[in-house]
């Protein structure tokens, strides 16, 4: 049986997922190009194994993102589903590595801007948040509209690092404010262009907005508190 041809409004849902899944490649690209993917170019320091490692998992995930979205644009759900099971294993690296770089980063004072334990609180907060998007996509995985949207939530939220390590001066003078409001700004491009898309606000980024600007303002309260400067000394020693 001929696969039914796609509908004018799943082709251009299709081809969005594909562009925000190319806006997230350049955005880490770019984000980490000095410090990691052309450092020799930049003449960049040697990075500990843990940051090669770190620099593979997050590679693996874009990587992971891209091919998931051509599958589904190509109708090859199946293909999807099976390599959903092993986009699930490299979350929870994602979550566990990311963490334990972040920490590492801290200890060799390691920052983009603002003191690294400070600094600190973003990339376990981001990383928290992304375990907490993907965690609902899994369990949202049979309503394929929720879980198409908090994976997308989820990897837009983990691309704050890479935002704050955009070679821009603007950026960096912003501190923590700008690196969250520009994910903020991609989060919200993408609600708007589904919300007038299908004339509604779809729940699922709806609750999911909500909740990464909660959580973000969480971050925010937590880095500059004297509860985490001492939970962030502990965690470096």
């Amino acid at each position: 049986m001929e696969p039914l041809a796609a509908t004018p409004r799943s082709a251009a849902e299709r081809r969005f997922y594909g562009i925000a899944a190319a806006v997230v490649a350049i955005i880490a690209f770019t984000g980490f190009a000095q410090s990691y993917y052309l450092k020799s170019i930049f003449g960049a320091p040697e990075l500990p194994r843990l940051v090669h490692l770190h620099g593979l998992v997050m590679t693996l995930w874009v990587a992971l993102f891209i091919a998931q979205t051509r599958l589904v644009a190509a109708r090859r759900v199946d293909l999807h589903r099976r390599l959903g099971v092993a986009g699930a294993v490299l979350a929870a690296l994602v979550v566990a590595v990311g963490i334990a770089t972040a920490i590492e980063g801290a200890k060799r004072g390691v920052s983009p801007g603002p003191p690294p334990l400070v600094f600190l609180a973003i990339p376990i907060g981001v990383a928290l948040l992304f375990g907490a998007f993907l965690g609902a996509a899994l369990l949202m995985r049979r309503r394929s509209d929720w879980h198409k949207r908090l994976m997308l939530l989820g990897t837009l939220a983990i691309l704050t690092p890479a935002i704050a390590r955009i070679p821009v001066d603007v950026v960096h003078q912003g501190g923590i404010l700008v690196f969250l409001g520009l994910t903020d700004l991609l989060a919200l491009a993408c609600v708007a262009w589904d919300t007038v898309r299908n004339r509604r606000l779809h729940p699922a980024f709806g609750w999911g907005i909500l909740f990464l600007v909660l959580f973000q303002a969480a971050i925010l309260a937590t880095a500059r508190s004297g509860a985490w400067m001492a939970i962030a000394q502990r965690l470096v020693v």
